[in-house]
């Protein structure tokens, strides 16, 4: 499984774990097939379930005009696995965390998704840089 597909992959168990309060290892074994490598899977989604508060709050912090309860759930979930690669993966760049939340944004979420998560995910970037 590519990086891609293991994002993608990470984000719909951290949708089930967010809508339905499924546990982690549950979740991951609802979307992953046995017989597959899921080890980035099992990397994204236990590492943004560790981080879950301090992640929120980076993301809350980003916000303009906008509550984090009023986001959209996949979009939510999105920002969330973006902020952990950006934040706790130092084996991917920030460039490649938002490209890739933005394209993901673009077929899970509607179409203003990815400009959203774009947007935020850039206000992140800056900050996280000016440290």
């Amino acid at each position: 499984m590519n990086r891609r597909e293991a994002r993608e992959k990470s984000l719909q168990a951290l949708y089930q774990i967010d809508v339905s309060g499924a546990n982690p290892a549950e979740a991951i074994r609802n979307v992953v097939p046995e017989e597959v490598d899921d080890s980035y899977v099992h990397q994204c989604v236990l590492g943004t379930y560790e981080h879950l508060d301090e992640i929120d709050d980076c993301i809350k912090q980003h916000l303009e005009n906008w509550s984090f309860d009023r986001l959209a759930k996949v979009d939510r979930n999105i920002l969330r696995l973006a902020v952990y690669e950006m934040k706790y993966r130092e084996d991917v760049p920030a460039n490649v965390a938002i490209n890739e939340a933005v394209e993901i944004g673009k077929r899970f979420g509607d179409e203003r998704s990815g400009k959203f998560i774009n947007g935020v995910l850039s206000r992140i970037k800056k900050s996280l840089e000016n440290k």
